[in-house]
Formats: structure tokens, C-alpha cells, sequence
């Protein structure tokens, strides 16, 4: 009789477990990112050198690869608070304003720049798809409300770090293609730093502007929308 009631037990218990959590992300995209990324990560690290991945766009690169291997919510959530606002609007629509002979703020020049390798531009157009990637990502995993601050303390850490240890906008450096004022810490241009303000008051914008004016619109956004996580 105990025999015979351990068996049944056992197999109530594994009907009342839970069922295995459907991937949210398709193995497709993943796979393509991973490749994509498999590319991009030696090129530009044998190209740019390994500063280059300070800027936000890469960092964020990196967030999203870990956040689609791992289906992890805030990493996803930190990744789009941070790019998705100025990537469309600045990437993209430089992009196309461009395309379109109208002068914007010159963020994309490089793109039509046949100094340039055409294979390193054709790299770079993960600016215009990546924001839409997020957005998908986030409409499967849902939204985390950490990510304001999460991405909030890689940005400032990302910028002070640039700031304080890397070449200055106009800099020469032996390798031409060498990032120079990344994260814009000098001003918006590369070829002199911005003469509006002292050096480390305009750093000190930087650090209030993002939040205010990038991550918490975007956040409140997000919030609304992707709030809630999405369904397995």
C-alpha cells in the first residue's frame, strides 16, 4: 500500500509542476544577432580599437546580445531606455535627411564618406535597425522599471571614463579610424572641443541632459506601453 501511494504522489506531483517557459525569443533571432555580432565585435575592435565600445550604441550592443541569450528583462529595458530615443531620432534622421540633401547635425556623415571602408559603413547600420530590435525585444520580455537607473549609472560611467581617460575631440591619433571624444564628452564635434561653456561644465550637462532629456521620456514611454511582462 505505501508503495502503491509514493507512486501516486509522485505523479500528482509532476502533473502540478509547472510546464517548461517557451522561449520568448525566437532561436532565429538570436542566431542572427550572435553572428552579426560574431562580425562586428573583431572588425571594429582591429579597425576602431576596444574605446570604440564605450560609445552608448555599443554598450548597447553588448546588453542586448546578454539580454536575448538570457531572455532577461531589465538587461533588454536598459539597452532601449538608453538608444532607442536618440538613435531615430538622431541617428536616422540624420540619416535620411542626408539621403534627402538636407543638412541636419552631421552625426552621419561618415556613412557617405568613401574614406570610409564601405564594409565598416555597412557595420554601422545596426543604428538605424537596433532601436526596432529593442522595441521587439521589450514587447516580449516586457519592460523593467530599474532600467532608468541601470542604464542611467552605465552612461555616467561610460562618459567619465571618456572624459578623463580618452583622446579629446581633435586629437592626432596613429590610427585615423580611432574613436576621439567619445560619447560627444568634448562637445559635437570631433575635430575641436565645444567652446559654449568650461570643459567640465559641459560634462556636467551631459550627465543631466541624458537622464532628463533622453531616459526618462523614453522610460515613461516604455512604461506605458511594455510595462507589463509580455506572455510566454
Amino acid at each position: 500500500m505505501k508503495t502503491i501511494n509514493s507512486f501516486e504522489t509522485e505523479n500528482l506531483n509532476l502533473a502540478a509542476a509547472p510546464a517548461p517557459r517557451a522561449a520568448r525569443i525566437p532561436i532565429v533571432v538570436k542566431l542572427a544577432f550572435t553572428a552579426f555580432m560574431a562580425v562586428l565585435v573583431p572588425v571594429y575592435w582591429s579597425k576602431y580599437g576596444p574605446t570604440n565600445f564605450l560609445y552608448f550604441c555599443d554598450l548597447a550592443l553588448f546588453f542586448t546580445l546578454a539580454a536575448m541569450w538570457l531572455e532577461n528583462q531589465l538587461l533588454a529595458s536598459m539597452a532601449a531606455v538608453g538608444i532607442i530615443l536618440p538613435q531615430l531620432v538622431l541617428w536616422c534622421g540624420d540619416f535620411a535627411a542626408h539621403l534627402v540633401g538636407i543638412k541636419f547635425i552631421g552625426m552621419t556623415n561618415y556613412m557617405f564618406d568613401a574614406s570610409h571602408p564601405l564594409f565598416l559603413r555597412s557595420l554601422s547600420f545596426f543604428h538605424g535597425w537596433l532601436p526596432f530590435l529593442l522595441l521587439f525585444l521589450v514587447a516580449r520580455l516586457g519592460y523593467d522599471r530599474r532600467a532608468l537607473f541601470g542604464w542611467t549609472a552605465v552612461a555616467w560611467g561610460a562618459m567619465l571614463v571618456s572624459y578623463f581617460f580618452l583622446p579629446a575631440a581633435g586629437a592626432k591619433l596613429a590610427n585615423p579610424l580611432a574613436p576621439v571624444n567619445v560619447d560627444y564628452v568634448y562637445g559635437f564635434s570631433d575635430a575641436a572641443a565645444q567652446t559654449w561653456m568650461p570643459g567640465w561644465a559641459w560634462l556636467v550637462f551631459l550627465l543631466v541632459a541624458l537622464p532628463a532629456v533622453v531616459c526618462i521620456p523614453t522610460h515613461f514611454l516604455l512604461r506605458k506601453f511594455f510595462g507589463k511582462p509580455a506572455a510566454a
